[in-house]
């Protein structure tokens, strides 16, 4: 075993200057790409790296090039919601493969109310991170907008309400709804309730939207109530509306999981579906499998939508200018039995 290095130890930049018979401002010009270096003390430096297995340390780095290789995604939601519904799986799964090869780290981080985010705000605009995706934006939410004034790159995943970011991708939420709500008019249903989503958030608006969009038309009078997306949330919308109207002969809801709530109280009230109650949701998720009937539903691009914040991201990260830095990707109807 030589002097230069003890079994189990990292190598440490001041071993690599010794073996290669320089000073330790050397080796760092060499490992930060510097021209200030001749050619005989870079070859001295990069043999020494080599026979040494030095890694440069990831801080050091950062001090050097301002860039720590670590993007947040910001979620505005409690961790219950974020691991219990499909939509955030996939869009991390998106995400993570569109990060797979650049050698970028992935955090993920959780914030709800003020307090959280006032912490999160700090440490994102710490020089922590090299950009943030966010997502689940609730109404006129200050976190976007101070993160663009600090100068950290920002890409958000969905339309805020009450903000105009600079960049965000999301489906065609509204043209969706519309297709959907269409599709049970033509199979002649004349009572066409909906379980909109959340109205402080894009979404919520633009599928309420599309549903209203559709009934238009048809004179029918409109039957809405709302929930937070979540399956409990569905549940206790799909009572509300049976105790207001009765007579529904449809349900266009804001989500799968809402979807798979409302079903469930259909089942227990002994209305069938789609006999009695036709029943479409929104995402086509793996729930919408698996539901008594399986459910039709809107197929959104969720892992799309993660790889298209991602590359917007790492263009605003390098300084690139954005010919499209609004994303809004297609969505379609999926039939199977509910409707």
């Amino acid at each position: 075993m030589n002097g230069d290095r003890r079994v189990g130890a990292r190598p440490t930049l001041e071993a690599v200057a010794a073996r290669a018979g320089v000073g330790r401002g050397t080796v760092s010009r060499v490992i930060n790409g510097s021209s200030k270096v001749s050619e005989k003390a870079r070859g001295a430096v990069l043999l020494a790296i080599e026979e040494l297995g030095y890694v440069p340390n990831r801080a050091a780095r950062t001090l050097v090039t301002n860039r720590t290789d670590t993007i947040a995604l910001v979620v505005s939601e409690s961790e219950q919601r974020v691991f219990d519904e499909p939509y955030f799986a996939g869009l991390i799964r998106g995400i993570g493969s569109a990060l797979s090869e650049t050698g970028l780290q992935l955090i993920l981080t959780m914030a709800q109310n003020r307090q959280e985010h006032d912490r999160l705000e700090g440490y994102l605009t710490g020089q922590h991170v090299d950009g943030v995706l966010l997502t689940s934006v609730h109404g006129a939410d200050p976190l976007p907008g101070r993160l663009e004034e600090l100068g950290v790159p920002t890409v958000l995943g969905g339309r805020p309400v009450a903000l105009n970011p600079y960049s965000y991708v999301d489906m065609d939420n509204r043209a969706g709804a519309r297709q959907a709500v269409k599709y049970l008019v033509s199979k002649g249903r004349t009572r066409i309730a909906t379980i909109a989503g959340p109205q402080d958030m894009g979404v919520g608006v633009d599928r309420l939207a599309g549903y209203r969009d559709a009934l238009l038309a048809t004179g029918m009078t409109e039957l809405v109530s709302y929930g937070d997306f979540s399956e409990e949330s569905g549940e206790a919308a799909m009572r509300e509306l049976l105790e207001r109207h009765p007579g529904l002969d449809a349900v266009f809801t804001a989500s799968d999981p809402m979807a798979a709530g409302a079903l469930r109280v259909l089942r227990e009230r002994g209305r069938s579906v789609p006999g009695d109650v036709a029943v479409i949701g929104f995402e086509d998720s793996k729930v919408a499998l698996h539901t008594d009937p399986p459910l039709t539903s809107v197929h959104q691009p969720t892992e799309a939508m993660g790889r298209q914040m991602v590359r917007l991201l790492l263009a605003r990260i390098n300084g690139e200018s954005l010919q499209q830095p609004v994303v809004i990707l297609d969505t379609h109807l999926v039939i199977r039995a509910s409707a």
